[in-house]
């Protein structure tokens, strides 16, 4: 595996030697790539070797090296249930979704039922834009193999491995429920909410939020059967009574507030480690501003920061990673 920042001639020499590749970058600079086998997904936020950068005019570029042979493909939102039926017997996934689209919603809510999905390691991110361009430019995703380029559905790139390769699929995460708490229910599904249970009493939860002076840098936590699983605050909106977030809440699912892990940098950094290296990864947006990541050398986890995470299903505030190893030396059962 192999993590960098290019030019776009360096860039659009990989693809035309063939190379399988996964690539982020502004829609400006994704455009001039040449067709072959790649899929790309809006970001102009990266980790570096050298640390955090917002970069408008260069490419980061994972290739895919063990792969031995890659299957391209868009799925519109009516055909999203239906996206492990393309992958190879033995291989990943890698999976771009547009931020604030039909099928960032839809797979965020409905994306763990879908047939087959955790059969196979499927990793990827919600693509995004300059945070300046939030609300006014779509996000966006490239099927590199035909040239065409989405602010709607998913493109997925299958990659195959061979038999002696396997992948690893895992997450960095923060935070953790806070005990002491309070406890709230969200009566529908959605990516903002006026109400809440709170405690079982219904309240405006931006009036909540706003006198309870919370912490909006830390998320709400919902534990998924051990699993801690983020929702993130986008906006809190006390005169329009609406709470916006980066992932959707789930009815019915009960939510506490995130742990404070303290200074948010200095926890992000401890967490992180001097792990990562030639592993493909992906970083939440909310960990590289919050964390200041920018001109900053966190880990040695490379790659793009984005508007959501996927492993398997969509995260937030989360660093996901993929490593690909000899068999008999996995991890993997």
């Amino acid at each position: 595996m192999k993590n960098k920042l290019m030019t776009i001639a360096e860039a659009s020499a990989a693809i035309s030697s063939g190379k399988t590749l996964l690539i982020a970058g502004s829609e400006t600079v994704l455009r001039h790539l040449p067709k072959g086998r790649w899929i790309g997904g809006t970001s102009v936020y990266f980790l570096t070797a050298e640390g955090g950068v917002c970069d408008e005019d260069n490419v980061f570029v994972t290739e895919f090296e063990t792969a031995t042979a890659a299957r391209i493909r868009h799925y519109g939102t009516d055909a999203l249930p239906q996206l492990a039926q393309a992958r190879f017997d033995h291989g990943v996934t890698a999976i771009l979704i547009p931020a604030f689209s039909k099928a960032h919603a839809q797979f965020a809510i409905e994306g763990a039922g879908y047939e087959g999905v955790f059969d196979q390691p499927l990793m990827g991110w919600i693509t995004g834009t300059h945070l300046d361009e939030v609300g006014k430019t779509s996000p966006k995703v490239f099927d590199g193999a035909s040239g065409a380029v989405y602010d709607e559905g998913a493109v997925l790139l299958h990659a195959e491995l061979p038999p002696q390769i396997v992948a690893e699929l895992d997450i960095i995460n923060l935070f953790e429920q806070d005990p002491h708490a309070d406890t709230i229910v969200f009566a529908t599904d959605g990516f903002s909410a006026e109400t809440a249970q709170v405690n079982g009493e219904t309240v405006d939860f931006a009036a909540y939020v706003a006198s309870k002076g919370i912490d909006t840098k830390l998320p709400l936590v919902a534990d998924y059967a051990g699993a801690m699983i983020n929702v993130s605050f986008q906006s809190v909106d006390a005169g329009k009574h609406r709470v916006q977030f980066y992932a959707p809440v789930i009815a019915g699912m009960e939510y506490k507030l995130a742990k404070s892990t303290g200074d948010y940098a200095t926890a992000l950094a401890s967490q992180i480690g001097a792990d990562g290296g030639e592993q493909l990864s992906c970083n939440c947006i909310l960990n590289y501003l919050y964390g200041e990541m920018e001109g900053k050398k966190t880990g040695n986890y490379t790659g793009p920061a984005t508007f959501g995470e996927i492993a398997y299903i969509l995260l937030n505030q989360t660093l996901v990673h993929m490593k690909f190893e000899a068999a008999e030396a996995s991890k993997v059962a």
